[in-house]
């Protein structure tokens, strides 16, 4: 008897397949390469009109900014509206913008001030955009192909790295800003273009849907509940609060230490985009040999030695190599922490949590784009990057004893809460409701049962209760009474849907120091309004 052929995985174009990916996917390359194009334009024009690294380096805050302040609130939108039609009003004020730029830059009526706001006005729109893009994949592939379309895309936007800002930089050089502004409009209306085209299933009633307000709380209550996307969190934090120098600097690097004009500023990020594209082909090669953590220590020494070398004004083609094998660790690390972002994650929270992490990254790079311009402005371009390269290398040795969580949970959903019964119907916005678990546990079981209801809190936390607790009976001991309270009806609801299968084994580990004939008694208390 011939054994069963084993299936092979899909490969990594297997998603290039589907039509509606395909189309989508190339629109992105274009419209994130017009944004590169726009964003050259804009740092070099803004070195131009100033000397001072403080005003370089707030281009780059003022683009990052916006996605700090409003992740969290987009990943929330690309929950409870339409998708396609949120991308496309998007795409429409983005190109609205560039539209803006190219005709300020043709009547040369653009400002340092104006600069900076209409970039900070375009990182509001890639806040709003960049949870939704991502939380659409799983609507254009099927489940099989989902992780290498997800690798797709990232390959997608390095190409985009790195074709951007070298066209970029030869049209500021050849044909001035304003043509540059004009590549940007039209790769807007592509993506429009495709977007119209898509014909997205519409969206089906659920009764269990979020408002925003209530998704908000979700989310963050989910965030500060788990300490696996904690550690993630704070390993992000450390290296692209400090690799963000290089690119704060890299107009005065590439102008003041390397002696070159737009173009070869556009090549320098090109060089990185290629790095990365590069980095990504050999990755699988090298994580057979690193961990994540290895990895993520591994592209922090990176990023700091190419800080150094870079300070010491090499030749430019020096420069070039050293920006090359930066992508590389550039496109590890951000590979790693995504990665692992996406494996701890469960389905309803995930785009909420995706939201959290672009929250940290972007305010990260905010915040130390702002804090490498004010620190060059006093000592200079070469000592900054000395201390920001010093300062990543001491950190991140620090921060490796933090380890990156395996994400190896089944986080599919359990379903085996079973549906609870109640006298008459419930309004779902009621509360706050009051779950209560009886236990009976024997003496001599009770250390060990109270450190599993230790870990048992922190998913009653992560799947919406706001508060939690133990009790015991003063009268019996052995009876150990588990409490939450959830903010509504509806929301207990939805908890019974967001359990995990992860969530569940560890329920079933508490259950089973439970000593009575009968399983642990659950009740259901609804708040009460006293009434005068």
């Amino acid at each position: 008897m011939s054994a069963t052929p084993v299936p092979k995985p899909p490969g990594a174009f297997a998603p290039l397949r589907h039509g509606v990916f395909t189309v989508l996917w190339v629109a992105t390359i274009l419209g994130n390469s017009g944004t590169f194009m726009r964003d050259v334009a804009s740092s070099w024009l803004v070195a131009d009109m100033s000397a001072s690294p403080a005003a370089v380096a707030l281009v780059q805050a003022a683009g990052s900014l916006p996605i700090f302040l409003l992740a969290i609130p987009a990943g929330v939108l690309s929950d409870i509206l339409d998708r396609r039609r949120l991308l496309i009003a998007i795409q429409v004020a983005l190109t609205a913008v560039s539209a803006l730029l190219m005709l300020l830059a043709a009547t040369n009526e653009l400002t340092v001030e104006i600069l900076i706001s209409l970039t900070f006005v375009g990182g509001i729109g890639a806040a709003l955009m960049g949870p939704t893009w991502q939380s659409i994949v799983p609507e254009l592939v099927p489940r099989a192909d989902l992780r290498s379309a997800v690798a797709l895309n990232s390959l997608g936007f390095n190409i985009a790295r790195s074709i951007g800002p070298a066209v970029g930089g030869l049209l500021l050089a050849s044909f001035g800003a304003a043509l540059t502004y004009g590549a940007d409009v039209a790769s807007y209306l592509l993506v429009i273009a495709a977007l119209v085209w898509w014909r997205r299933a519409p969206k089906t009633d659920d009764a269990l849907q979020e408002q925003f307000g209530g998704a908000l709380r979700a989310g963050l209550r989910y965030a500060r509940a788990s300490r696996e996307l904690h550690v993630v969190l704070l390993r992000a934090v450390v290296f692209f609060a400090f690799a963000s120098a290089v690119w704060a600097l890299l107009p005065l690097i590439a102008r003041n230490l390397l002696g070159g004009d737009a173009g070869f500023y556009g090549l320098l990020l090109a060089a990185v985009g290629v790095g990365a594209i590069a980095g990504a082909l050999v990755l699988p090669a090298v994580r057979a040999r690193l961990d994540g953590d290895g990895l993520l220590l591994a592209a922090a020494l990176i990023a700091a030695g190419s800080m150094a070398i870079l300070a010491l004004g090499p030749p430019q083609w020096l420069a070039i190599v050293v920006l090359l094998i930066l992508g590389a660790g550039w496109i590890a690390a951000l590979t790693t922490i995504n990665g692992t972002v996406q494996a701890i994650l469960p389905n309803w929270v995930r785009g909420r949590g995706l939201a959290i992490y672009l929250t940290v990254f972007n305010g990260a790079m905010a915040a130390g784009s702002i804090l490498w311009g004010a620190v060059a402005d006093g000592v200079g371009v070469p000592v900054t990057l000395y201390i920001a390269g010093g300062g990543l290398t001491l950190l991140a040795l620090a921060a490796h004893r933090f380890k990156l969580p395996g994400g190896e949970a089944d986080l599919t959903p359990s379903n085996h809460w079973p549906e609870p019964l109640v006298a008459t119907p419930i309004e779902g916005d009621r509360g706050p409701v009051l779950v209560t678990i009886e236990y009976l546990v024997d003496q001599a079981q009770r250390p060990a049962f109270l450190k599993v209801l230790h870990r048992l809190s922190a998913e009653r936390r992560r799947d919406g209760a706001y508060s939690w607790g133990l009790t015991e009976d003063a009268e019996d001991a052995t009876r150990i009474v588990e409490w939450f309270l959830v903010e509504s009806w509806i929301e207990h609801l939805r908890q019974h849907a967001r359990v995990s299968k992860a969530d569940a084994d560890l329920q079933g580990e508490a259950r089973r120091f439970h000593t009575g004939d009968q399983p642990p008694v659950v009740r259901h208390l609804l708040g009460i309004t006293a009434r005068r």
